[in-house]
């Protein structure tokens, strides 16, 4: 079973040295968490949420703000442009040079990161547009389930079949190889930072004070202009773009489009957020159960 702390204990643990990694669902305090280790202790916070590497969606996306992102240093916030692809696989090349620097405190939902991070990432070739064009047809007209159907037993048996992104992910590179997805990650290099070199947190407040936490955070993102930021957004817009995987980006442009109120907008996020939230707590029950919990006090 995975040891608990209070954050004085985390605190301790984390020494100046140790190289400290945060996750846990949305909106659960993990970036208070990284800037309280590195004010107290030093270190650079770097972002392992794959949304937050955008430059277009700083509020939506819940970066840092500029008075946070002065406090610490901060790196892999808001670098790549709105309509880039960005993989685990770029960030895994952009970290690895952050990693010597001083002390890394390796912050981020995104649980695939990390586990590319730790465990090792398989260099599989990049998929073909065409490939990808096939695929992205493939899931509008057919669904989810067609893509399955086609995955060999061993890949399908492991990813998240409930993520369509995963789940076109391992289409396109058995597609693109002739190789299972499994196959592949079975065949990896050594990780870059293994999990026992590092503190490794996994901040969790619990279900009812996590959606509590959603709906207040997105109030406060409304409270804090995320209409203007969405509104600056509309010149370039397109469902296509990676970043236009922003929880709450569709929602909020449907409004400024005059599709829906800003009340169905501000439900549909809560609600979509909440779901994100589930599944993140769903991966990291079956991937990080050995990660130090956060035992948050409220």
């Amino acid at each position: 079973m995975a040891e608990t702390m209070d954050t004085a204990r985390i605190l301790a643990a984390a020494g100046h040295d140790t190289p400290v990694l945060i996750t846990g669902p949305t909106a659960s305090g993990k970036s208070a968490l990284a800037l309280r280790i590195a004010e107290s202790a030093g270190g650079t916070i770097i972002n392992a949420d794959a949304l937050q590497v955008f430059a277009n969606w700083r509020i939506l996306t819940a970066r840092p703000t500029p008075g946070d992102a002065a406090r610490a240093p901060h790196r892999l916030y808001g670098h790549v442009a709105g309509d880039a692809p960005y993989s685990v696989g770029h960030w895994l090349r952009d970290v690895a040079p952050l990693l010597s620097n001083a002390r890394p405190i390796v912050v981020g939902g995104t649980g695939l990161y990390f586990s590319a991070l730790t465990e090792g990432l398989a260099e599989i070739p990049p998929t073909p547009a065409v490939v990808r064009a096939r695929g992205d047809a493939l899931l509008r007209d057919h669904g989810i389930g067609a893509m399955l159907s086609a995955l060999d037993a061993q890949t399908a048996g492991r990813i998240d079949r409930l993520n369509p992104a995963r789940v076109q992910r391992a289409w396109e590179v058995q597609t693109t190889t002739g190789r299972g997805l499994a196959a592949w990650q079975d065949d990896t290099p050594p990780p870059l930072l293994p999990r026992s070199d590092a503190l490794c947190v996994l901040v969790d407040p619990g279900r009812d004070a996590l959606l509590a936490r959603i709906e207040a955070r997105f109030d406060a993102m409304l409270a804090g202009g995320v209409l203007d930021e969405a509104r600056a957004n509309l010149a370039t817009w397109s469902p296509r773009h990676p970043s236009a995987k922003a929880i709450g980006a569709p929602e909020l442009i449907a409004h400024l489009n005059g599709e829906i109120t800003l009340d169905a907008a501000r439900d549909r996020v809560i609600v979509a957020t909440r779901q994100y939230a589930k599944r993140q707590r769903t991966w990291f029950r079956k991937r990080m159960a050995g990660w130090t919990r956060l035992a948050l006090s409220h």
